[in-house]
Order: C-alpha cells, then sequence, then structure tokens
C-alpha cells in the first residue's frame, strides 16, 4: 500500500515550497509559510483556517475533514515552523534551498517538520473525496509556534470552541525505526539567591549572592534521584540550565538566579521535583544564611506520558507499520514535546514516526526521500483504520 511515484512526487513538491518560505521560530514572518499550504489545501477543496494567539498572531492552520457516520476524531500535527538556521557560512548547501541531492531533501525544515506537513496535507486530501465512509472524522494540525516551546498552535486547537475534540494525535516527528509512545515530563523553576552586597576590594567578609548559588548548584549536583521503575523505562533528570548574576568586577552581587531543569517520571512527578528544590533550597539557607531568604519560582511543569501497547493511536500506528514490512519499536522519549502538553489534557498521542535524517537543529538539515513511500502508507492506513475504513 505505498504512496504512489506521482504521490510521493507531490509530497515532495509541496515539502520543497515550504522549505524555501523560511519560517525560523520568533525570526520569520509565518505569513509566507502559511499561504503556500492555504494556496494547495483550496487547489484541493480542502477547507482549513488559521488559529491565533490571545494577542492575535497566527500559530496554526487546521484542516478538517468530516466523515459521513458517527464516530471519533483523531488529528494529525506537524509544524511547519523551524530551528533557526545558526551559522549560515557552515552549512554546505542553503538552508532554504529545498532541493533533493541524491535521494535527500534538503534545508531547514525538510526533517522537523515540513515533509510530515506536506505528507499530512496529502493523506486529508485523500481522505476527503471519500469522507462519506468514514466514521468521524480527521483534523491536521499545521503548527507555526512549536519551536518557540510555547506549543501556542496545539493550544490554540484544544481552545477553539468550533474544534472536534481528538481522540487522540499522531505527531509527525521523524525517526523510521521508532513510533515514540511517551516521554518524561518537566517541572522548571527560577531560583532567587540572594547574599550580602558589597565592594569587592572591602575588608570586610561577605558572602555574595554568586558563592551562595555555586553552592546551590553544588547541592543540586548532589540530589539523589530515584531509577527507573515499573513499566517507564526511563529515570529522572535534574539539570542546572542557567546562572545569572553580578556585572563587572567590583561589586559583589546582592543577587543571582539559576535556572533548573527536572524531567519527571510517574515514581517522581512535578510534586516531589518541587519537593527536592525546596529540600535543598532550605538546606542551603540553613548552612549559608543570607538577608533574604532563597525564593523558588516555578515556571512550567508538564506530566509524563506513556501509551501501552494497544492503546491508541500507538496501536494502530504500530500495527500499520508491521502491515507495511517495518520493523518498529515503541519508544519512550527523554526530551519533553507535544505529546506532554496533550496528555496533561487527557488526550493520548504519538510523538515521532517518520523518515531518516541528518542535521535535525544543526547544520546541513536533510530528510531521506526513500523512507516517504513506507511513511505516507503507515500514516494512511493508521488513519483509515482509526476512522473504520478499509484502504
Amino acid at each position: 500500500m505505498s504512496g504512489t511515484p506521482e504521490q510521493t512526487a507531490s509530497v515532495v513538491r509541496l515539502a520543497q515550497e515550504l522549505i524555501r518560505r523560511p519560517s525560523r521560530a520568533g525570526i520569520d514572518d509565518y505569513g509566507p509559510v502559511l499561504a503556500v499550504l492555504e494556496d494547495w489545501l483550496a487547489a484541493h477543496d480542502l477547507p482549513c483556517r488559521r488559529l491565533y494567539d490571545d494577542p492575535g498572531a497566527p500559530v496554526a492552520l487546521l484542516v478538517e475533514v468530516a466523515g459521513g457516520r458517527p464516530g471519533r476524531w483523531w488529528a494529525l500535527d506537524a509544524c511547519v515552523d523551524t530551528a533557526p538556521y545558526g551559522d549560515e557560512a557552515a552549512w554546505s548547501f542553503g538552508p532554504a534551498c529545498g532541493d533533493v541531492a541524491d535521494g535527500w531533501l534538503r534545508g531547514r525544515g525538510a526533517a522537523d517538520s515540513k515533509l510530515a506537513a506536506a505528507m499530512f496535507c496529502h493523506i486529508a486530501a485523500d481522505l476527503h473525496v471519500r469522507r462519506d465512509a468514514l466514521r468521524g472524522g480527521l483534523a491536521v494540525l499545521l503548527d507555526v509556534d512549536e519551536h518557540t516551546g510555547g506549543f501556542g498552535g496545539a493550544r490554540a486547537y484544544l481552545a477553539d470552541p468550533a474544534a472536534h475534540r481528538p481522540a487522540g494525535v499522531m505527531i509527525g516527528y521523524p525517526g523510521l525505526d521508532e513510533v515514540v509512545v511517551g516521554g518524561r515530563g518537566l517541572w522548571r523553576t527560577t531560583i532567587a539567591v540572594h547574599g550580602a552586597s558589597g565592594h569587592s576590594g572591602s575588608s570586610r567578609s561577605t558572602v555574595g549572592a554568586v558563592s551562595r548559588a555555586a553552592r546551590l548548584v553544588g547541592l543540586l549536583d548532589a540530589a539523589e534521584l530515584p531509577a527507573a521503575e515499573g513499566e517507564f523505562p526511563l529515570p529522572p533528570k535534574l539539570s542546572v540550565t542557567s546562572c545569572h548574576g553580578g556585572q563587572g568586577f567590583s561589586v559583589v552581587p546582592d543577587l543571582c538566579e539559576v535556572g533548573v531543569d527536572i524531567r519527571t517520571t510517574p515514581a517522581f512527578d512535578a510534586r516531589a521535583a518541587e519537593g527536592l528544590v525546596r529540600t535543598v533550597v532550605a538546606e542551603l539557607d540553613a548552612r549559608w544564611p543570607a538577608p533574604r531568604p532563597t525564593a523558588i519560582t516555578p515556571v512550567a511543569a508538564w506530566p509524563p506520558f506513556r501509551l501501552a501497547g494497544d492503546e491508541q493511536p500507538a496501536a494502530a500506528l504500530l500495527d500499520a507499520a508491521a502491515r507495511e514490512g517495518l520493523s518498529v519499536r515503541a519508544k519512550t522519549a527523554g526530551p519533553s514535546n507535544i505529546g506532554n502538553l496533550l496528555a496533561g489534557e487527557g488526550i493520548p498521542a504519538t510523538a515521532g514516526f517518520g523518515v531518516r535524517y541528518e542535521g535535525l537543529h544543526g547544520l546541513d538539515e536533510r530528510a531521506r526521500l526513500a523512507d516517504l513511500p513506507g511513511v505516507h502508507a503507515v500514516y494512511r492506513r493508521a488513519v483509515l483504520s482509526l476512522l473504520g475504513a478499509e484502504g
């Protein structure tokens, strides 16, 4: 059931046009890349509409294909914003070239995830012409607020009263050998560490905020975390990700801010993460007192998630891959993703199955086109199964 050469060529052409419209998160105007999609969808009689955030900026394009029979709705999701280019002079080809060389689609977004977006548009067009036979419906979310980390497109989709709430979502991140069915959650905080300020040359001894922050980092690095347990295969992880304080050399600063990222698991959740940090902070303040207590400000929390092998939509995707002759394993990812956001809303999601790739978020990003027909067929088969239709 692999895609035909004509279908594959059409997917690649659309992906090329998307890559040639730079859409770096927080840098480029998303209007041109959204316009390419809108023009293609209109040419295929597929209704779509833009979704906006609270300030009124576009954050996604939503396509909905309603079936002719009652049933649940499912969603395909791919981002069409991208990571920045980095050092453009270090690329061996133009980051926005969108060309094909030696069987690879090249340019920023080729892997993450403009090729998937083009493929999902084609699946929607295919289903649209046979929609009367489908149960429920299919939504395709084309997100332009993913790489910011805000996930504004997904948030707008879930908050839109006119949109059908999905029973599950398949996110088109790349990678051929694995279907990502879970991921660690996260708990993030900033910690304001105070100290005694003064002149660095003073004869009076002072313990400044940076010195106290260094001691805090040592305590955090030494904190014991539990090992992986149960069916969740990864342990929690704590990382100190930033430390900002002071200016110049003549002043001992009275404030230093430390950023902490903790990846959580079902056995060590956000509450446990916050408890650990508060225990460490209490030890800091007891051992090295300061004029003001250390302050903890949580900034984000997402739950971990993991789907069982027989839980949808993971089951449909894994079964479709097997039927297409692909050897694919279920994986729980270390980094968090939109699947964590969806899990917090009670919506099961897969967060990765696609073509092989190189240079994702780095130099010379490219996607292997030989994998595309099989990947296309897997998603199409999975969607048809979920919508109660035969391939």
